[in-house]
């Protein structure tokens, strides 16, 4: 029995078709070591802090706070943001996935847990962004995957039942979050094939 191909394909972006490292960003001010002891510090949880404006905070007040409460790591936090595109690159395999489902005609959203005073960045510097039909920015949102109510928000916006969808994420609770609104989720680690995973749901590819 023939596969029925997914209706759409919905791309996480970070880790999935742009590398995100944010080392390089901060070691451009501080340094080599002192970033990877601002990335590791046991009193600040960076990704934590980081996640704060994937749901919409201002970096100047998230800086303000930070100069309050770990005066040490202003500095630090200043270089990230202002070094941002050091720690983008993109991950060309899957690009080119990306870019082989766009000349197949298969519709592409993204949905993505990103600032949305960075996310201008991306969109300058990664013109395969502009393939995509819609993209879903937690931080214009103020909504970020694994909350269910993200899920609810991509169904209104890209105009297909999930359950015909396939998502790709590279963040298990964020799979497992997708599945549970319906979503079939390829969970994109070290050892998968993107387009193997792709082509078994019958797209072609």
């Amino acid at each position: 029995m023939t596969r029925t191909p997914p209706a759409a394909v919905v791309f996480d972006l970070g880790n999935v078709l742009i590398l995100w490292d944010p080392h390089p960003a901060v070691a451009a001010v501080v340094g080599e070591d002192e970033a990877t002891r601002f990335l590791t510090a046991v009193d600040l949880d960076f990704f934590a802090y980081n996640q704060a404006q994937d749901l919409g905070r201002p970096f100047a007040d998230a800086e303000d706070e930070l100069a309050r409460t770990h005066p040490h790591w202003h500095r630090h936090a200043l270089a990230y943001r202002e070094n941002f595109g050091l720690s983008l690159s993109a991950m060309e395999d899957n690009v080119t996935v990306l870019r082989d489902l766009h000349a197949a005609g298969v519709p592409l959203f993204a949905l993505t847990n990103w600032s949305a005073e960075l996310f201008p960045q991306a969109l300058e510097r990664f013109e395969f962004l502009s393939l995509f039909d819609d993209i879903v920015v937690s931080g214009a949102e103020r909504l970020a995957k694994p909350d269910p109510e993200v899920f609810a928000l991509l169904q209104r916006r890209i105009g297909h039942r999930l359950e015909d969808c396939v998502f790709v994420d590279d963040t298990e609770r964020n799979i497992e979050a997708a599945r549970r609104a319906g979503l079939d989720a390829v969970h994109l680690s070290g050892r998968t094939s993107l387009r193997e995973e792709l082509r078994s749901r019958g797209l072609a590819l």
